[in-house]
């Protein structure tokens, strides 16, 4: 008995809601694509490749869908800034960076996902880095108790052109560096040294900054439930630096304060 396509599908879920909010820079928008995927899949279940792994298979169904939809479609007015920044890049090149730097896709996977020779996907990378890279630096605050893994980042952030302003161990180093260096983004852990929640660290300094966000942890599926609102940036614990730097890239592109006390998410 050949496995339900539900039963194939519904184990994607919550990495590709990922993928798609990281796509388009909002949650709703985001999840938006995401059921309109299923219910493509439900009018035509040919749109998922069962000749493939499932997981590749849900993302090339995903991009088949997100492909439809002129200037990756949304609801908000053209002068959106999220909006007005798609418009100045390919789509192509930031679906094949963000499969490979953030989904950990393949070559091979990313191809089948696009329906690109392995030759263009590297050249989407490619272009992909390019883009990226002309990003303007932006003043980083750090919070993050353990002290290698803040050494690691804060490495890889000032190596792609950004400065850090501070690093954080706890909810009282992190609210006095706010207020002090002003950053222009945050990268945040969820569990702190004093035992207090970097969500919670983050909620109180949002009440005074309106900056982007991305959270680090162990367990994205704590807070990949569908069950509330959630942050549009993650980054999983243990990280790659590609993953770090496109992720960081994905948060300044489209601007995304991500106010989580704002959209009601909790530790």
């Amino acid at each position: 008995m050949s496995t339900s396509l539900a039963d194939l599908v519904a184990p994607q879920l919550p990495y590709l809601r990922r993928f798609a909010r990281a796509l388009m820079g909002s949650q709703d928008r985001g999840d938006a694509y995401v059921v309109a995927m299923l219910e493509a899949l439900v009018a035509d279940q040919k749109l998922f490749d069962r000749a493939i792994a499932p997981r590749t298979a849900a993302y090339k169904a995903f991009i088949k869908v997100w492909n439809t939809v002129p200037m990756n479609g949304s609801a908000e007015p053209a002068g959106d800034i999220a909006d007005r920044r798609i418009e100045t890049l390919n789509p192509g090149p930031r679906q094949a960076f963000l499969l490979a730097a953030v989904e950990e896709f393949g070559t091979r996977d990313i191809a089948l996902i696009l329906d690109k020779s392995e030759d263009d996907v590297i050249d989407l990378i490619g272009d992909a880095s390019k883009e990226i890279a002309e990003q303007l630096a932006s003043r980083i605050l750090i919070i993050e108790d353990e002290p290698l893994i803040a050494l690691d980042i804060e490495g890889l952030v000032t190596d792609i052109g950004h400065e850090v302003v501070g690093v954080a161990a706890t909810h009282k180093e992190a609210m006095e560096l706010a207020r002090e260096k002003r950053p222009e983004l945050i990268l945040a852990d969820i569990q702190l040294a004093d035992g207090s929640s970097g969500i919670d660290a983050v909620n109180e300094i949002l009440m005074e900054l309106n900056v982007p966000v991305i959270f680090i942890t162990a367990y994205p599926e704590r807070l990949l439930t569908g069950d509330k609102p959630e942050p549009a940036f993650l980054v999983t614990k243990p990280f790659k630096h590609e993953m770090v730097k496109a992720v960081i890239s994905q948060a300044l592109f489209f601007d995304v304060k991500a106010g989580v006390k704002q959209h009601g998410a909790a530790a």
